[in-house]
């Protein structure tokens, strides 16, 4: 029987912002917002639901200030332990991105991944921070040290890329390697070369490494920062680099797509990625 997956992406725009609330007013805002979209997904029977990076507060990493330390929380905590009860209220898979806190000064960019009963799986901290023309994210955060994790969900095997990590064909090898099925990228990025980037890289990634994988961007202009244009856009593309589904420029959105996990079977052995990997010759690369 064929293996259908029905996956829905939310691409978000920020409701409040600094200097309209307290940094707890303007997270609950943005949770507030996402729930209708969250239910909708339910309703729809999307299986595995993705928000975006660091889903529940703006993109603060164009400022450099410490007071955002205050709205990183434990993984899993409070947001994540809210979220699980919409993951077994609607037997759906989500993705789950948020600011992590360790403990005092160990600070991460992180994804939860939650089954569909409500069960947390673990995480992945984003391994790759940019610190560099308004992304001053190595201010907030540490690199991830937890490697390129696969999580085996009730529908599929499912990896987790944050946004810079795109960049990186090495990490989206190693989580095709590791047996992803799936690669979800939770982004925010403003227009400029990352837009062309934006729709280069994952299909790249995606027919390189026989996969689909569903890219998430939020939309709007976040005040006071500017750094300019959330783009959205977001999509879905199969394991030939092609898109399947893709989202607005600007709107709040939810987007679904229904794809065949099968075909990644079919992908492999046409071009036989796997077999034909020859990681004797690397090592030279490596040792650099």
């Amino acid at each position: 029987m064929p293996r259908i997956i029905k996956s829905g992406l939310i691409q978000m725009s920020l409701p409040m912002t600094e200097g309209e609330g307290t940094i707890a007013e303007i997270m609950e805002a943005m949770v507030q917002k996402h729930i209708p979209l969250i239910e909708e997904a339910g309703r729809q029977g999307v299986q595995i639901l993705c928000l975006q990076e660091i889903f529940n507060t703006p993109y603060f990493c164009p400022g450099q200030d410490k007071a955002w330390y205050a709205s990183a929380e434990s993984v899993p905590g409070p947001t994540t332990d809210r979220m699980a009860e919409y993951a077994k209220k609607y037997n759906m898979v989500m993705i789950v991105p948020v600011y992590e806190r360790e403990s005092a000064g160990f600070l991460y960019n992180t994804a939860a991944v939650i089954d569909a009963d409500g069960t947390y799986l673990g995480k992945y901290r984003k391994n790759h921070i940019p610190h560099t023309s308004g992304f001053w994210e190595k201010f907030f955060f540490k690199p991830g040290n937890m490697g390129y994790p696969v999580f085996q969900t009730k529908y599929a095997k499912v990896g987790v890329y944050i946004c810079y990590d795109r960049h990186f064909p090495d990490g989206a090898r190693v989580l095709g390697l590791n047996g992803a099925e799936i690669v979800y990228n939770p982004s925010a990025t403003v227009a400029g070369l990352s837009q062309y980037l934006w729709k280069l890289e994952q299909p790249a990634h995606a027919a390189a490494n026989g996969y689909f994988m569903g890219c998430i961007n939020r939309v709007g202009v976040e005040k006071p920062w500017n750094l300019g244009k959330f783009y959205g856009t977001s999509y879905f593309v199969d394991p030939r680099g092609q898109i399947l589904a893709q989202a607005s420029e600007d709107n709040d959105e939810l987007l679904i797509a229904e794809f065949d996990l099968d075909m990644i079977e079919e992908v492999r052995n046409t071009w036989q990625f796997f077999r034909d990997r020859r990681p004797e010759t690397y090592e030279k690369l490596v040792e650099l």
